[in-house]
């Protein structure tokens, strides 16, 4: 068997256990540079506030309603996370981190437990040990313990925030009851095709032949319709594979028109970049740069472009590809023009053990040890202490987080005082 926890409104809740006056309010956490919702409150969500909602557009339901904003606040949230995580790695060795607020448990050779009674210890003590409530949603494999976690959400007082499909009745009822563009797995696309072919629910997903899935939905597709059906054929990803696109993208604080601040920007999305690769081990061929305008600005001129730089050998070094990104901005940027958005995403991802030569240009030698020194230094004493000449060694380039909450978790200083 298997379950499915689910922090419930993640964000708003790890607000909620350092400033109690917040249960029962309306409260939404903002995005990077505070620009959209991207947690909400169940009583926010009553509102009408949609995620992704622009919070200029919502402001006036922001005063209306008294609703409670706050900016993003990673560090907590990571901090909280890795509690809850811990606590759950207490109950069973089979443990899968799906993201921030969710993970998958395997519970083999538990057949003598009531698995019922068994998650809602781990509810509780999650709830106690960090005050983050979750729901829970048990079944035979991973598909349908997230189905089960949804009943369990949308269902509270009835599930009481567990739920389990533990018969082929209730399995059934379960795949009735979801429409197809809720099912994990099925993404947008193929659900507005399988609409068109009049699937609605999960059960009418099972009922379509095994060839026509395979043909039209790749082998991915017979399996989340396999483990629809209650044959587990997903298993616990316990360490998850290198990362086969790593990406840094960032909206700017206002807008920019000048070239030279906008190269600052990319250079160090490469270098970020660089430094996620030869933490995972990795390196890369091939660097994608793109820049957009504000979209929101629609009376003046809009302008988005990206270019695939390729660069001859496997890379890790800041100073490669921070060049090739560079190189690529110079191509695509465009005066006149008010840029709100630039990123970088380095592809063609590989091992930096093995990897294939070229023959007739290949990195600096140097490169790799001067990293590695980086990185020590960088470690020991902060980011941000060495940068390259085309980044602005005096200015830091901080988000818009105008309602950051305190570092209660994280930073000394930030502690609660009990008097």
């Amino acid at each position: 068997m298997f379950a499915l926890i689910d922090c419930n409104n993640f964000y708003v809740s790890c607000e909620r256990v350092f400033d109690p006056s917040l249960n029962q309010k309306p409260v939404v956490v903002l995005s990077n540079n505070d620009g959209c919702a991207i947690s909400r409150s169940n009583e926010a969500k009553k509102l009408g506030i949609p995620m992704g909602a622009p919070a200029f557009k919502y402001e006036k339901v922001f005063k209306e309603h008294d609703v409670k904003i706050f900016s993003s606040n990673f560090p907590l949230y990571g901090d909280m996370s890795s509690r809850v995580m811990n606590i759950l790695s207490s109950y069973t060795p089979n443990i899968e981190i799906y993201s921030i607020d969710e993970a998958f448990l395997e519970f083999k050779g538990f057949q003598e437990y009531d698995l019922e009674v068994y998650c809602k210890e781990i509810q509780k003590k999650v709830l106690k040990w960090t005050g983050i409530p979750i729901s829970i949603g048990i079944a035979p494999t991973k598909a349908l313990a997230k189905v089960a976690n949804r009943i369990s959400k949308k269902f509270p007082k009835k599930t009481k925030g567990v739920y389990m499909l533990k018969s082929k009745q209730k399995r059934i009822k379960a795949l009735k009851w979801i429409e197809v563009e809720n099912v994990w797995g099925i993404g947008f696309r193929h659900a507005r095709r399988l609409k068109n072919l009049n699937v609605n629910n999960a059960y009418d997903f099972i009922s379509l032949p095994d060839h026509w899935v395979r043909k039209q939905m790749s082998v991915v597709g017979l399996r989340l319709k396999k483990e629809l059906e209650g044959e587990s054929v997903l298993c616990l990803e316990e360490n998850r594979s290198p990362k086969k696109a790593i990406a840094t993208t960032r909206s700017f604080e206002g807008t920019i028109t000048d070239f030279e601040k906008i190269k600052e920007r990319v250079s160090t999305f490469a270098v970020c970049c660089a430094e996620k690769l030869r933490l995972q081990k990795s390196t890369c061929n091939a660097v994608y740069i793109f820049l957009r305008s504000n979209k929101f600005q629609k009376r003046k001129p809009q302008y988005r472009n990206g270019i695939l730089m390729t660069i001859p050998f496997q890379t890790n070094s800041n100073m490669v590809i921070s060049k090739y990104a560079t190189e690529g901005l110079k191509k695509i940027f465009k005066k006149g023009f008010n840029y709100k958005k630039s990123g970088v995403i380095v592809m063609g991802i590989g091992s930096n053990k093995n990897y294939q030569i070229n023959l007739f240009e290949n990195e600096n030698p140097k490169h790799k040890k001067l990293m590695k020194t980086i990185d020590y230094i960088q470690k020991k004493n902060g980011q941000s202490k060495i940068k390259l000449g085309s980044q602005d060694l005096k200015k830091r380039w901080k988000m818009k987080q105008e309602r950051l909450s305190c570092l209660y978790t994280t930073k000394i200083n930030d502690i609660i005082k009990v008097k």
